[in-house]
């Protein structure tokens, strides 16, 4: 069973951010391959090539991105701590996963996109509905559903999160 909540958005050392919360019923390595395995990462994540120097200050980068295909990404390794804890830079922003080894088995899974300008919020929460659907599809062995990002954008803008930002691949 997972329980999913849509993202809040928070801010974090004056930072603002958005913060997204499932539970999952695998063990907490299981969970850790999901995040940290550039080939499981892919599954889900919104660049489907990926590569990782699993350590602090390692290279990570992306590319492959439906939205903006020509573009390639890079970002640093901030804090890994296998397997309970994987933070990197992406652009401006900081994504980080944190996992908790829960009774039974189940993880408590966290991400956390602290934002480098706060007009991303809606833009950004919704994108990663669209990602955390794939990824609870991937934790449940089933084919994903992509669920539509302009409802989720447009329910995010309607709750209050700052939004305004540009669109990739739409403006």
């Amino acid at each position: 069973m997972i329980i999913t909540n849509p993202g809040r958005y928070l801010e974090i050392g004056g930072r603002p951010a958005v913060r997204f919360e499932r539970i999952y019923d695998h063990p907490v390595e299981r969970v850790w391959r999901m995040v940290a395995d550039p080939a499981e990462l892919a599954r889900w994540f919104p660049a489907p090539k990926i590569t990782i120097d699993p350590v602090p200050g390692g290279a990570i980068t992306f590319s492959g991105d439906p939205a903006m295909p020509e573009a390639t990404s890079s970002g640093r390794v901030i804090d890994v701590d296998p397997p309970r804890r994987l933070a990197f830079s992406w652009g401006g922003d900081e994504l980080h996963f944190d996992l908790e080894p829960l009774d039974g088995g189940r993880t408590r899974f966290v991400l956390t996109n602290v934002l480098e300008a706060r007009d991303t919020a809606a833009r950004n929460a919704a994108g990663w509905d669209v990602c955390l659907a794939a990824l609870d599809a991937l934790a449940e062995d089933r084919p994903a559903e992509q669920p539509a990002w302009q409802p989720a954008y447009d329910g995010y803008v309607a709750a209050g999160l700052p939004s305004g930002a540009p669109i990739p691949g739409r403006d």
